[in-house]
């Protein structure tokens, strides 16, 4: 019987977000695909340092380990790499125990249109094009930053997610950056009982919720899974993001309402394997103290 990958949390990621390539993406576009091929090769013994989504795929796949007799996360390696190029991908992957079977290898084809293929929940790349079309195809997506250098390797499992545009839709969003603070205040006021619509990641952040609320270990402890809600709202703005998350029965572990202060500090404090936002300006705050992944806006 086929394997199915449909009730699974599938994390697809890119060889250079799982892996550091910074160096062979220098050779590949300053000497061409030649020079990066026979890079490849005579180097595919050398085992590659982690890269800026390493942390958080070691820490979903330790969820397998918790829950013997269900399989609850699958990562898939979504690579621009042919497979001829890839040994020393799977050999890095070995090294480090990552409980990793499955690869595209599109030989620098997009990787877009394999994601359903694989029922991919999470998509994490550092090639922009192909996280954008991720999300225009409505799969939840993110253009990682360089590894913050203080990463902690903690037995639980943190995520955080910023709120507008992330989890929630960019409506609101679209009112603050064109009619200022006060309008977006105003709509939210009047619409505090109307739930947000969803986001890009709000499936995500339900299906997390989901293994949170519905699996145990074997000794009957809950899985070590936390997440945090650190959004740049503040009251009157809240109400509606609490009334959304209940109107969705999630129950964020974690919540920091900032209301424009810098989030680096509290992300600092809460130390996620992966923190999610759609700004560039706070992505490159916050990657300096935790790795960050950029949600782009959906384009139609």
């Amino acid at each position: 019987m086929p394997y199915s990958l449909d009730k699974l949390l599938v994390i697809g990621i890119s060889s250079r977000a799982l892996f550091n390539l910074e160096v062979e993406e220098a050779i590949f576009q300053d000497q061409g695909l030649d020079a990066y091929r026979q890079h490849q090769l005579a180097h595919e013994n050398e085992i590659l340092k982690p890269g800026a989504g390493f942390a958080l795929v070691k820490a979903l796949l330790k969820l397998n380990q918790l829950t013997p007799d269900k399989r609850l996360v699958e990562v898939v390696i979504m690579s621009r790499n042919s497979s001829e190029t890839s040994l020393r991908i799977f050999n890095s992957i070995a090294h480090y125990g990552l409980d990793i079977s499955r690869a595209v290898l599109a030989g620098g084809a997009s990787l877009s249109s394999y994601l359903q293929a694989f029922n991919v929940s999470l998509f994490l790349s550092l090639h922009e094009d192909d996280v954008q079309a991720a999300i225009n195809a409505g799969v939840a997506a993110a253009l990682l930053y360089q590894l913050a250098e203080n990463v902690v390797d903690l037995e639980q499992i943190r995520i955080a997610f910023d709120g507008d545009a992330v989890i929630f839709s960019d409506e609101a969003e679209k009112i603050y950056q064109s009619q200022g603070i006060e309008a977006f205040e105003q709509h939210e006021r009047e619409n505090a009982k109307k739930p947000l619509p969803e986001g890009p990641f709000a499936r995500l952040l339900i299906a997390l919720s989901y293994i949170q609320n519905n699996f145990k270990a074997p000794d009957g402890r809950a899985l070590p899974l936390r997440t945090a809600l650190v959004t740049a709202r503040s009251s009157p703005a809240h109400e509606r993001v609490i009334r959304t998350l209940r109107a969705w029965n999630i129950a964020i572990d974690e919540t920091f309402f900032m209301g424009g202060v810098n989030k680096s500090a509290v992300l600092a404090a809460f130390k996620p394997h992966m923190f999610f936002d759609d700004q560039h300006g706070h992505c490159v705050h916050a990657s300096s103290v935790v790795p960050t992944g950029r949600v782009p806006y959906k384009q139609d």
